[in-house]
């Protein structure tokens, strides 16, 4: 073939590309989500969903019903609601197709603080009923719907007091349309109330179309007034935008406390501007780091959603980078590791040195600024080892010095001593009125008898539990009279069951603990004749072997069978709650939560089958 003939071949085939490409630009773009209708519906036999297949006449197009509308109708109507109500909830038999571009609110505009947060849920709630839709080209038409929020109370106080109860009523209203009324103590009830009312939207993928409940009344408060996630950001760092995810998915299933473990001897994120070493030296990198607009912003989205974040500052053990660089640390990262902590670098901070409250002030100080919301204080307290004191010539020294002895007594009242420094230093930063500022510390040496009842003010401190369920410890703290929280690590700590990080093998915690596990979590039966003064609990995730890139699926489901726990303390297990957790699992995907798998997609549309003694749909 010669010059010519291949030029000619070339540009035939230039021609030929760009006839090809003419044509597909100017075909209509196909929506592929509705190249075919729906060929599955669902029956409601004997409480269970059966999937069928559409046809005429034994099943026809008209009588079918979608999955979620399913599950809403077959049996207590809380098919659709994550966590269930814990009181009355009452829901008709009609669902109404509504248009999500005429939902309209109405709130009181005295109540100025609440305005602003009523805007932003507003919006967020417009986002969800789209979300819904899960990209398709929604049906035109359907009902407006008028949303009336009643609030009596404009605080916004997040504690243990706060009435976080609310009615919600759903029914026609004037002109066609469908009318929710949320009467609620607080605005943080009535956000639970709104996040209920989302979950009563669903999408039907026979109809396309939004579809909401035509006629309901629920009647909510929670069983625990502390329900939360402990989250560590220092073993690995978590973006800000990991952060709120997270949060998002806590106001999803109404859990309200945000425990943000900020700080640890491998990191410190967190800018301190009067301590710029701390964080300079202390964190992985320059952008890795919390600042303090970083800190409030997250502090005001977090109320929107009806969370309070609470800090914790670890000490006197889990301190390292960028504590030793001010020269106020002992034992850090001494080696072997293993002699003087759990796990490397170890570090503790040093009790004898006057500079050591000095800092502990300037942190407090910006701290109590940065969380200005917050009515609690978590010390840590977690982890100390006496060995690491023992081996710190100065502190034998100083100790020797005050005609104390080197035993293990003589090191709890070391412990005592600086608890007390820098209790009081911390106090020293809060306003006159707050002098008496409740005090979380964790489970440990100090909090057994005989130390606990010489060193903690039960009437001050809240003792946060890691040990078993079962512990004696809990028991003897209960019997004592102190307000425990519990994290108990055989249900609740979220990091269990992955491979060991420092040995090989799995992780100290293992095995890998299901949502079934946290769910059946009883609190009520931990704490038996004393169970009133069990607060709540928090699920936790220690993150060294997680980041932002493994939050979602570390956290989701779990944290959400944890929220219905201590929302609804619901007396059945986890299997009757089953079909709802799959659906619930659903929503978080659609919310843009990569929650974990728990089963195959099968199970979920084919109720009853998958389960160990089920019978296939059949009672």
């Amino acid at each position: 073939m010669d010059f010519t003939q291949k030029c000619f071949l070339i540009g035939t085939l230039l021609v030929g590309v760009a006839i090809i490409l003419a044509v597909s630009i100017a075909l209509p773009k196909q929506d592929h989500s509705q190249e075919r209708e729906a060929v599955w519906g669902y029956q409601c036999v004997n409480d269970r969903c059966v999937k069928t297949a559409i046809s005429e006449p034994s099943f026809p197009r008209d009588k079918a019903i979608s999955l979620p509308a399913c599950r809403l109708f077959c049996g207590s109507g809380a098919g659709l609601l994550w966590p269930q109500p814990s009181g009355e909830l009452q829901v008709g038999n009609d669902l109404a197709h509504i248009d999500p571009d005429r939902v309209r609110f109405e709130w009181d505009e005295k109540l100025h603080p609440l305005v602003s947060l009523w805007e932003t849920n507003r919006d967020r709630f417009r986002k969800q009923l789209k979300t819904r839709a899960q990209g398709n080209a929604l049906k035109s038409g359907g009902k407006a719907v008028r949303i009336k929020l009643n609030v009596e109370d404009d605080s916004l106080a997040l504690n243990y007091k706060t009435d976080e109860s609310y009615k919600l009523t759903v029914g026609d209203g004037t002109d066609g349309e469908l009318t929710a009324t949320i009467t609620a103590k607080t605005f943080f009830g009535a956000r639970h109330g709104l996040e209920t009312l989302s979950q009563f939207v669903l999408y039907d993928n026979i109809r396309n179309e939004l579809q909401m409940v035509a006629a309901a009344n629920v009647s909510d408060a929670p069983a625990f007034p502390h329900r939360g996630l402990a989250l560590d950001t220092s073993r690995n760092y978590i973006d800000p935008e990991s952060l709120r995810r997270t949060i998002d998915g806590m106001a999803l299933v109404k859990l309200n406390v945000f425990h943000w473990h900020i700080t640890d001897s491998q990191s410190f994120p967190l800018v301190i501007k009067s301590r710029p070493t701390l964080h300079t030296y202390g964190a992985y990198g320059r952008r890795n780091v919390y600042t303090a607009d970083d800190v409030a912003q997250l502090v005001r989205y977090a109320l929107e959603r009806g969370i309070r974040v609470i800090p914790e500052l670890d000490a006197p053990a889990h301190v390292g980078e960028g504590w030793e660089r001010l020269g106020v640390t002992a034992c850090f990262n001494y080696q072997p590791w293993e002699n003087y902590c759990v796990e490397p670098p170890c570090g503790q901070l040093d009790p004898t040195r006057d500079a050591v409250y000095d800092i502990l002030e300037d942190v407090y100080r910006e701290m109590n600024a940065m969380f200005n919301r917050s009515d609690v204080f978590h010390m840590g307290g977690d982890e100390v080892s006496i060995r690491c004191w023992n081996a710190t010539d100065g502190i034998r020294r100083w100790m020797n010095g005050q005609e104390w002895g080197l035993q293990e007594a003589d090191f709890m009242k070391l412990w005592n001593y600086f608890q007390t420094e820098a209790l009081n230093r911390l106090d020293k930063t809060l306003p006159a009125d707050d002098k008496q500022r409740p005090i979380i510390m964790w489970t440990s040496k100090l909090t057994e008898s005989p130390y606990l009842e010489q060193y903690l003010d039960k009437d001050r401190y809240i003792i946060q539990v890691w040990t078993t369920g079962n512990d004696s410890k809990v028991s003897n703290l209960l019997e004592k009279g102190y307000r425990l929280i519990m994290s108990n690590y055989d249900a609740l700590y979220l990091d269990c069951g992955f491979a060991g990080w420092v040995t090989d093998g799995s992780n100290w915690c293992a095995p890998y603990i299901g949502w079934q596990k946290v769910y059946n979590n009883d609190l009520l039966a931990i704490g038996g004749p004393y169970a009133q003064q069990i607060l709540g609990g928090e699920a936790a995730l220690w993150t060294e072997q997680s980041d932002s890139h493994t939050l979602d699926n570390r956290l989701w489901p779990r944290l959400s069978a944890h929220a219905e726990r201590l929302w609804s303390n619901p007396r059945s297990g986890w299997q009757m709650a089953e079909s709802r957790m799959l659906l619930h699992r659903e929503r978080l995907i659609m919310e843009g939560i990569a929650a974990n798998s728990i089963q195959p997609k099968w199970c979920l549309q084919n109720e009853g089958s998958c389960p160990i003694g089920g019978d296939g749909g059949r009672s």
